[in-house]
């Protein structure tokens, strides 16, 4: 195996992998498979795979079917590539054996329950004496904390995102539908190298982007209202995720103390950002910030999450969860606040966490939301 991040991140798990008294260790998510060996497939479904993992202290096998066989020859480097023809569950037996399987960790995250029960009647089956043990968080604590690889193909990412938002700013005007936006964003990111995008992003306005995560509707946007923006762009792998509200025009008498309170609160959170701090405490600076300016109660998600493989991956800065942050870790700082009936307004920035503080990925100013009226 050569000596790149893959070696480390492999020795890692098999050092988990002997914490957890198992001697294979069959990985079955597909950012998990991808960051272990470079194959770069996704899953179509969830009741899909493009393969498996297969890891023991001497054996690095990659298990996948016919359509995938050449690039995971290509890209798995290290890895043998086996493939079956009727499925991983009928082929993991024959595999298992070959490996001198005794007890087999799996990501329990991933299979379904029936999943597991046809394994285990397979294995049964074969009159094999292997015990499935079901796992989390072996691979993601090492996902948390990125590489400078890592941080600049975020970092492009982001980029290519904010470069299309600023070519689609012109296009926000009244009469011009949520869906023509979201469509137009789309090309702009695919026209400047986006791989695909994170996410299917998110044009919300007036009523609409008082829903955290509204999908784009035939609703034309109408002037003095609040325009919500939820987007990113993904690039070798890498994912970016950002948020923007503007207004086309003068805005009502509401829209800039809801949006002054949002920026404030973002620019706080990412001041207490450090190595060693806690998630829900950053969380807490800002839930405090919205509810001393009055809207307590309108900030109904969690003010941000990790970002990589996965747009939504470790650590989360959440009130809901306990999570020391430390240097290296890539998330965002999200805060909003949402009224029924009128609106909402939500600023999202990636930051990197260095061991001095948190910074700052975004190049756009998220305080820019006046878009000039027609």
């Amino acid at each position: 195996m050569t000596s790149d991040p893959i070696t480390q991140r492999i020795r890692a798990v098999r050092q988990k992998m002997a914490a957890s008294q198992v001697d294979t260790f069959m990985v079955s998510i597909d950012a998990n498979r991808h960051y272990l060996s470079g194959f770069h497939a996704e899953d179509g479904q969830f009741d899909e795979t493009a393969g498996a993992l297969l890891i023991t202290d001497e054996a690095l096998l990659l298990a996948t079917d016919p359509r995938y066989v050449e690039a995971a020859q290509r890209e798995a480097i290290g890895f043998e590539v086996v493939c079956y023809r009727q499925g991983l569950v009928k082929a993991l037996p024959e595999l298992l054996t070959r490996l001198g399987t005794r007890r087999m960790g799996f990501e329990s995250r991933r299979l379904s329950h029936q999943q597991v029960l046809q394994l285990a009647e397979q294995i049964e089956t074969a009159e094999l004496a292997i015990e499935l043990v079901p796992l989390e968080d072996l691979v993601e604590p090492l996902r948390a904390v990125k590489s400078e690889d890592e941080v600049e193909k975020t970092r492009k990412a982001l980029a290519i995102a904010e470069e299309a938002f600023a070519a689609v700013r012109p296009l926000i005007r009244p009469g011009i539908t949520e869906k023509a936006l979201a469509w137009e964003l789309e090309k702009e990111m695919r026209g400047r190298g986006a791989d695909a995008l994170s996410f299917p992003s998110i044009v919300a306005a007036g009523p609409n982007s008082a829903l955290p995560h509204a999908a784009p509707t035939d609703r034309p946007v109408q002037a003095g209202e609040p325009v919500l923006f939820d987007w990113g762009a993904r690039l070798d792998g890498y994912c970016s995720d950002t948020s923007r509200t503007v207004v086309v025009g003068a805005p009502d008498e509401r829209f800039s103390p809801v949006f002054q309170a949002v920026l404030t609160a973002m620019q706080r959170a990412i001041a207490a950002i450090a190595p060693g701090v806690n998630g829900k405490a950053v969380d807490a600076v800002t839930r405090e910030h919205i509810k001393q300016s009055g809207y307590d109660g309108l900030f109904t998600h969690s003010l941000g999450h990790g970002t990589g493989l996965m747009v939504h991956e470790g650590p989360r800065l959440s009130h809901l969860k306990d999570e020391i942050l430390a240097a290296g870790m890539i998330v965002t700082v999200e805060p909003g606040i949402y009224v029924s009936g009128w609106g909402g307004v939500r600023l999202e920035n990636q930051v990197v966490i260095r061991a001095e503080g948190a910074e700052v990925l975004n190049q756009s100013d998220p305080g820019d939301w006046p878009v000039e009226a027609p």
